[in-house]
């Protein structure tokens, strides 16, 4: 039997789809934003499978429909960052390393990841991780929902962790 979708569902199972829709818009970071829709039919989908292998439960809980969006939009995210997909949009080919980058510029990119590595574990650990969500893409409301954080809280790391960021860097000699 084919698992309906939102069109077909019934009344009840519309609603729980709209909130998974929800949950997975939440937890999903805006550079996955074209996907959201794949990735609330993964979810949709295994929501349905753990309702199936729990027959006795057939209304889930919020916290299981938080769970599964959750876990659908991480698997997600890292699935894209393994495959490293770069697009094709013209004005994002100058970003793309060319093959005329030669050993300093190999060599200075590895001395930039290695010290913004270390001053990263230098730091506090609540600023560190909040900088370190930063940087991989995520805005700071993405960070508060992923660390169960005020907005405020996360905000305030972010803000002070990067001024440690740039200082620990200064301080090595690393300026723009």
């Amino acid at each position: 039997m084919e698992t309906p979708g939102p069109a077909q569902a019934p009344p009840q199972d519309a609603e729980l789809y709209r909130e998974l829709a929800r949950r997975v818009a939440r937890y999903c970071p805006a550079w996955l934003g074209d996907h959201r829709d794949d990735i609330t039919q993964s979810a949709w989908l295994r929501l349905r499978a753990s309702m199936k292998e729990n027959e006795k439960n057939q209304n889930p809980g919020t916290s299981l429909v938080a769970r599964v969006a959750y876990c659908v939009t991480i698997d997600e995210i890292r699935r894209h960052r393994r495959r490293k997909e770069v697009g094709a949009v013209p004005e994002q080919w100058e970003a793309l390393p060319s093959r005329d980058s030669g050993p300093e510029r190999l060599a200075s990119a590895s001395d930039i990841r290695r010290g913004i590595r270390d001053c990263l574990e230098a730091m506090i650990e609540m600023r560190s991780l909040g900088v370190t969500l930063h940087l991989q893409g995520h805005s700071a409301p993405e960070v508060a929902t992923l660390m169960d954080w005020p907005l405020k809280r996360a905000e305030n790391l972010i803000y002070r962790g990067l001024a440690d960021l740039r200082a620990c860097l200064s301080r090595k000699g690393m300026t723009p």
